[in-house]
């Protein structure tokens, strides 16, 4: 497509991973929460007007892992609401040809059968400690949709598996699952402690996505794919939180005991998608978790001193 191609979030953990794959592709217009607040109706309508986009790669949001959630369900559900609905509509309204955004995994309901359709995303009430967040994602399904049907604003929405990788957030409280877990046992190992603490009791299952592998399906999401209906990417690869704690142990060099806080809550119990959509379009993801952990370490090792979000 011609002309700008605007990526919101394109300092956040998913946006410079996403960028990173475009950049050589498009004209990409990368902006932040610095450059325009998506939370203001007159800034994002500035916005468009200046950077007059033709694709919209929509990643900004408000996210966190489930201690975040909990403390904070009213900033997750209303901050993502409306800067969802602020740049879809403002992007209705420019003229643009192409929305894409993507929606985390965590809006499906919390007892879907798996590995998880994407038919079943209205099948029920997402994972109670995260609902209020995964339910304003939800929305951008919606929003998709209504769009397109009242103004023509073509879309694709991506649902991916558990997203981890370079950038992404390594605070213990705040961070998900792998991030945290990196630092953890990063930390153990310089301490020198005999033991590492992680939430929950280690049985939930989870899909986990490389980030780079998520981005490279971009192109395919902007050039080829259309909804109605969102599509999953992932692994289809079930991984307990007990598996992903001992690989990524390994992966930093801890070698002590790992031991379980079950007072600390377990989210959701599985949480595997359905790819057959996916691959029956010629889309794949081939990173393996502990391919995936060794590069994400590595990059939070190289930039312990200046780029590390704790």
């Amino acid at each position: 497509m011609d002309g700008p191609l605007l990526l919101t979030g394109a300092t956040g953990f998913l946006g410079r991973n996403t960028h990173e794959a475009l950049k050589d592709r498009y004209d990409v217009r990368p902006v932040s929460s610095r450059d325009h607040d998506l939370l203001d109706p007159v800034a994002v309508k500035k916005m468009f007007r200046e950077i007059r986009p033709r694709v919209v790669v929509h990643l900004a949001g408000l996210v966190g892992g489930i201690g975040a959630n909990k403390a904070r369900p009213a900033d997750f559900c209303t901050r993502n609401l409306l800067m969802n609905t602020l740049v879809i509509h403002e992007a209705a309204g420019a003229g643009v040809e192409k929305l894409v955004a993507a929606v985390g995994g965590c809006s499906y309901p919390a007892d879907a059968p798996h590995p998880i359709r994407e038919s079943a995303l209205w099948q029920g009430y997402p994972q109670a400690e995260n609902a209020p967040y995964s339910t304003a994602k939800r929305m951008v399904c919606v929003l998709a949709e209504a769009y397109a049907a009242q103004y023509g604003l073509r879309s694709a929405v991506a649902i991916p598996g558990n997203v981890y990788g370079p950038h992404d957030n390594f605070s213990l409280e705040a961070g998900h699952v792998v991030p945290a877990m990196i630092r953890r046992f990063h930390e153990a190992v310089d301490e020198g402690a005999a033991t590492v603490t992680c939430w929950g009791s280690g049985r939930p299952t989870r899909d986990f996505l490389f980030a780079a592998d998520l981005a490279a399906c971009m192109p395919f999401l902007i050039d080829q794919y259309e909804g109605p209906e969102p599509l999953n990417i992932a692994r289809s690869e079930t991984t307990s939180i007990q598996e992903l704690a001992e690989t990524a142990a390994a992966v930093t060099g801890f070698t002590g005991d790992i031991l379980w806080d079950t007072s600390r809550p377990d989210g959701q119990k599985e949480k595997i998608l359905d790819t057959s959509r996916m691959r029956a379009l010629g889309l794949e993801c081939p990173t393996s978790l502990e391919e995936g952990l060794q590069a994400t370490y590595r990059w939070y090792l190289d930039n312990l001193e200046t780029g590390v979000r704790q």
